[in-house]
C-alpha cells in the first residue's frame, strides 16, 4: 500500500509546502494554505505525461521558427447561439480548455446543455459528463429547451478514469446509451459505448469539475489535490486528442471559481457567467481568452425554454425608462466592440444620519464618491449632508470611466430636481480637476443613440471632431461646471 503524506496547497497559485505557511512565498497571499493528502505513487497527471505544447513530455520534441508556423488551418465550430460565439471570439475553437464559472443557479448547465444540442443537430459528437445530475434530470431540462440530435452521450459520473477510459476506447455515437436505462452498471454502459462503430468525441463537457476525481489521488473530490490534477488530465486530453472540453467551475463567495488560482492560468478561456438568479436577464463575459478578445460581452433572458439571446441589449436595457424624472440619464458603455445604452439612475436625499450613506449597483462605489467629492470641490453642491444611491438600470455593471460624466449628471438632476431631456444622452470621463476627457469610440456611441432615437449628446469637446459627419446635435464641454446650463 503506498504511503500518504500532508501537504499544504496555496489556492491562489498551487504552492506546494511541507508545512503550513502563513504567507505563500510565491504569490505573497495570506492564509491561503491547505492540507490535502498526496499519494506516493508517482503517476499524476502532472508527473506522467504532462502536456508540452502540442505534445507529451518523453515524446522528441524540435523547435520550429515562428514564420514557419501555419495558423491557417484553425477550426472552430460554430454553435448557431450568436453571443456565445461572439463571446469565444467567433466559435469553439478544437482542441481547446474552457472553464466556465457562475454562482449557483444563474444558468451554466442551461447554457451548456443549449449549446451541445445545437452542436448535435449539425453533425458533431458531443459527450456530455455530469457529476451533479442525473440522466434524468439532464433529459428533463433537454426537453424544455429545444432539439436534440443523436450525436449527444449523457453519463453521470464522477471517477475521471471511467470517463478517460470512454473517451480513449471510442463511444458508439451510432447507438447511444439509453438515458431511460439508468440501471446500468459501468461495465454494461463501457462494453455498450464501445460496441459497433467506435469514435471519439469532438466536444466533452464536464459538470462540474469540483465533483470528478481520481482514484489514484488520496483526496476528497474538489480539493486542490483533486481540482488540479483532473484539470491537468483533461488539459491533455484536449491538447493530444484535439477535443474541445467545457468544464463548469463552482464559485466562492468572492465571485471566483473555487479551487487553486492555477486553475484559470491552466485553460485556454475562462468565461463567467453573470447577472441576479431571480432576474431574467444573464451575462456571458470572458475574463481570459487566448483565441479571441476578452472585452466582448453576451447577453441571454432566461425563459421557460431556457436561454435566449438579446439581439439588441440597448433597447433591452432602456424598457420601462420614466420619461421627465429627475436623477435619470441615458449614456452609453462600450463592452468590446458592442456599444449599449445604459440608463445611470441617482436619488439624492437629505440623510437623517450623523454620516450621509454612499451605495452603488453597477458601479464602482469608489469612483462615484471620487466623482461627489468632485462635484462639491469644483461645482459648489453641498453632497455631504446628502444621502446618494446610484444604480445602472437593467442589471448591467460597469467600470470603464466613459459613464463619469452621466452618473454626475444624473446626481446633479436628483440634487436640484431637474429632469434631463428625454431625448439627451450623455458621456465622456471625469478628472479630478473638473475637466472632461475624451473617451475612445465615441463614434460609435453617438451612431448606437442615433439608432435608438436620440438626437442630442452632451460629450467631451475632445471628441467633437470625430462624430461631426453623424446628424446629431452634440454639445461638446469642457468642465462640468458647463452641466449647469443643461440641467
Amino acid at each position: 500500500m503506498p504511503k500518504t503524506k500532508q501537504l499544504f496547497f496555496c489556492k491562489e497559485c498551487g504552492y506546494e509546502s511541507p508545512k503550513w505557511m502563513g504567507q505563500c512565498p510565491a504569490c505573497k497571499e495570506w492564509n491561503t494554505f491547505t492540507e490535502a493528502p498526496v499519494s506516493g505513487k508517482k503517476n499524476g497527471a502532472f508527473r506522467n505525461g504532462a502536456v508540452r505544447g502540442a505534445g507529451v513530455i518523453g515524446a522528441p520534441v524540435k523547435p520550429s521558427r515562428i514564420n514557419d508556423v501555419d495558423v491557417s488551418d484553425e477550426d472552430r465550430y460554430v454553435t448557431g447561439i450568436g453571443e456565445f460565439d461572439r463571446v469565444l471570439g467567433g466559435g469553439i475553437v478544437k482542441g481547446s480548455l474552457t472553464l466556465v464559472g457562475g454562482d449557483p443557479g444563474i444558468g451554466k448547465s442551461t447554457l451548456l446543455l443549449q449549446v451541445c444540442g445545437k452542436l448535435a443537430v449539425d453533425g458533431r459528437k458531443v459527450f456530455y459528463v455530469s457529476g451533479e445530475e442525473s440522466l434524468k434530470q439532464i433529459k428533463m431540462r433537454a426537453d424544455r429547451i429545444g432539439e436534440f440530435g443523436d450525436n449527444l452521450l449523457l453519463l453521470s459520473e464522477t471517477s475521471l478514469d471511467i470517463v478517460e477510459e470512454l473517451i480513449f476506447g471510442g463511444l458508439n455515437f451510432e447507438k447511444s446509451v439509453s438515458a431511460e436505462n439508468t440501471d446500468q452498471t459501468e461495465t454494461e454502459m463501457s462494453e455498450s459505448a464501445n460496441s459497433g462503430k467506435a469514435q471519439k468525441p469532438d466536444i466533452i463537457v464536464i459538470d462540474s469539475i469540483q465533483t470528478i476525481y481520481r482514484e489514484d489521488i488520496d483526496a476528497a473530490p474538489g480539493s486542490v489535490s483533486q481540482v488540479r490534477e483532473c484539470t491537468a488530465s483533461l488539459l491533455k486530453i484536449a491538447k493530444q486528442e484535439g477535443i474541445s472540453v467545457f468544464i463548469v467551475g463552482h464559485v466562492t463567495k468572492e465571485g471566483v471559481v473555487a479551487g487553486p488560482r492555477m486553475l484559470e492560468h491552466m485553460v485556454d478561456t475562462v468565461l463567467y457567467f453573470e447577472g441576479d438568479n431571480v432576474a431574467v436577464y444573464r451575462m456571458l463575459r470572458a475574463v481570459k481568452n487566448r483565441f479571441g478578445s476578452t472585452n466582448e460581452l453576451g447577453v441571454f433572458e432566461m425563459k421557460g425554454n431556457g436561454l435566449c439571446e438579446v439581439i439588441n441589449p440597448s433597447e433591452y436595457m432602456l424598457q420601462g425608462r420614466p420619461d421627465n424624472e429627475p436623477g435619470s440619464v441615458i449614456s452609453c458603455a462600450l463592452e468590446g466592440t458592442r456599444p449599449i445604452m445604459a440608463e445611470i439612475q441617482a436619488l439624492v436625499s437629505r440623510t437623517s444620519f450623523n454620516y450621509p450613506r454612499r451605495t452603488a449597483v453597477g458601479l464602482d462605489l469608489n469612483r462615484v464618491t471620487l466623482l461627489m467629492a468632485v462635484m462639491e470641490k469644483r461645482m459648489g453642491v453641498q453632497l455631504s449632508d446628502h444621502d446618494a444611491y446610484v444604480n445602472v438600470a437593467g442589471g448591467m455593471r460597469v467600470n470603464e470611466p466613459s459613464l463619469d460624466l452621466a452618473v454626475v449628471s444624473a446626481i446633479l438632476s436628483s440634487f436640484r430636481n431637474r429632469a434631463v431631456d428625454p431625448k439627451t444622452f450623455i458621456f465622456g470621463e471625469v478628472g479630478l480637476v473638473g475637466e472632461v476627457r475624451g473617451v475612445n469610440f465615441s463614434s460609435k456611441r453617438v451612431a448606437e443613440a442615433l439608432k435608438m432615437g436620440y438626437n442630442i449628446c452632451i460629450m467631451p469637446k475632445a471628441n467633437l471632431e470625430q462624430v461631426k459627419d453623424i446628424p446629431m446635435k452634440c454639445i461638446g464641454i469642457q468642465n462640468i461646471r458647463e452641466l449647469s446650463d443643461y440641467i
